[in-house]
């Protein structure tokens, strides 16, 4: 071959491989989601928290950017994790409310159409893995190993009925991929020595790797380990017992994610790794929890059932200490995470990339409107739905399916007391008309399988 053919083959080659190498130089971090469950507005000492000590997740806070009006996608479990997996409003994923063991207790079933994000991670050559709770389907085709994920340890149901024992209904679903296992010692302990697991394996791996961390902390039962209760009536002299125990759960919790966040650090993995913490929805009243300011909390479409804590960290990318206003959703963290690597967002899906906001760019707002479902049955829902949009400062509210419509402006009334349908009725109905909108749209998409219609 003569020099200048040798040279226009080598000029090719390098035009060729260029744009793989362009993708592979930016950022391509490591990403990993950790999500706690039924967690509060107000229960981090970074969120306001007087009474408990949240040092790991305060940290992170105070390396990244807080977020003080992000939202759940649902105020119950399995709704919002489908939008974090699809980057879409749940019910047009088929997931409009709660997945259960029983068909008749079941309101949801994840759409086998869906592309999730580890489908979309791993064709751009990452590893992609599960630890902890899913949430999505209990068998196939709606396990993690069949939407896309390499890796999968932990737990496929909705709660555990005990945080030792890991049953539901005397079932076990606490799986390494699709093999059952049964291990020992607390869920969240167990959560954490898997994820540090995953991470000191891939110290050493040339891809980078998407984990999804989801503990079942602090949801139901309430049911940390005895000396962490025992620590923190020490500390809090007068604390109610209820109140006690949710603490201690989720400074437990905090504790795992703080040897998460060593392990990484160890494996020299922090510095190429952007790390988002959230929750699925608000946290539970009834068992003491703290949502800040906000009205009501877990299962209402108030304020305090789906705004939550979200923390963002990227080293040298977000800026230590920040704290921004902009209104994101679970959703949104789907199409950042294909940013990061130079990936478009998918034409079908309801989410947006909140990347120039982590990077301190100026974004203008994501949508007008932010649109709540929830399905559910008993007699409480009768298997209806209940509701919310947000429309800018406006808030349209159906809190029961048997209750009024309510109109707030957050405003003004950032607790919600005060109706004002009668004062505005004019936007009372152009709000219920961009509802009914979103209802119809979330119509096209079956939520149960088709045997479970016929019993």
């Amino acid at each position: 071959m003569n020099f200048a053919l040798r040279c226009l083959v080598i000029n090719l080659t390098l035009l060729i491989l260029l744009p793989i190498c362009s993708a592979a130089d930016v950022s391509r971090p490591n990403i990993l989601w950790i999500v706690a469950d039924d967690l509060g507005y107000g229960d981090l000492g970074c969120y306001g928290a007087t009474d408990m000590r949240t040092p790991a997740l305060d940290q992170l806070a105070g390396e990244g950017m807080r977020f003080t009006n992000f939202y759940a996608n649902c105020p119950v479990c399995s709704p919002t994790r489908a939008s974090l997996m699809t980057g879409c409003y749940p019910d047009r994923v088929g997931v409009p409310g709660v997945i259960r063991t029983y068909p008749q207790e079941n309101w949801g079933y994840l759409d086998p159409g869906a592309k999730l994000i580890g489908n979309h991670l791993k064709a751009v050559g990452y590893r992609t893995a599960i630890v902890g709770k899913w949430h999505l389907g209990l068998e196939a085709p709606n396990q993690p190993t069949d939407r896309g994920f390499d890796h999968f340890h932990g737990w496929l149901g909705d709660m555990m009925d005990d945080y030792y024992a890991h049953r539901r209904h005397d079932i076990n679903y606490m799986r390494i991929n699709e093999q059952t296992i049964d291990p020992e010692g607390h869920a969240t302990d167990l959560f954490t020595t898997w994820a540090i697991e995953y991470l000191q394996q891939q110290q050493d791996a040339d891809e980078p790797f998407f984990l999804y961390l989801a503990y079942n902390a602090p949801h139901t039962p309430i049911q940390p380990p005895e000396e962490w209760v025992a620590k923190v009536k020490q500390r809090e002299p007068g604390i109610e017992e209820k109140r006690a125990k949710l603490v201690a759960l989720i400074e437990h919790m905090d504790d795992g994610i703080g040897q998460v966040l060593a392990a990484l650090e160890e494996a020299e993995l922090s510095e190429e790794t952007f790390v988002f913490f959230t929750s699925d929805n608000g946290g539970q009243l009834s068992v003491g929890a703290n949502n800040g300011p906000l009205r009501d909390g877990k299962q209402s479409m108030y304020e305090g059932g789906i705004k939550v804590p979200a923390i963002a960290r990227w080293p040298g990318k977000i800026a230590a200490g920040s704290t921004t206003e902009f209104i994101g959703m679970s959703m949104d963290l789907f199409p950042t995470a294909l940013e990061l690597n130079e990936r478009k967002r998918p034409e079908e899906i309801d989410g947006h990339s909140i990347l120039p906001t982590l990077l301190g760019k100026d974004q203008g707002p994501l949508r007008d409107e932010l649109y709540f479902t929830r399905r559910e049955g008993g007699t409480t829902y009768g298997g209806k739905t209940i509701e919310a949009l947000r429309f800018h400062e406006w808030k349209l509210v159906q809190n029961s399916p048997f209750g009024p419509l309510e109109l707030f402006n957050l405003k003004e009334d950032p607790q919600e007391t005060n109706d004002l349908r009668e004062q505005h009725p004019q936007k009372y109905r152009d709000l219920a008309a961009r509802l009914r909108k979103h209802i119809q749209r979330g119509g096209e998409i079956p939520w149960q399988k088709p045997e479970a219609t016929s019993r």
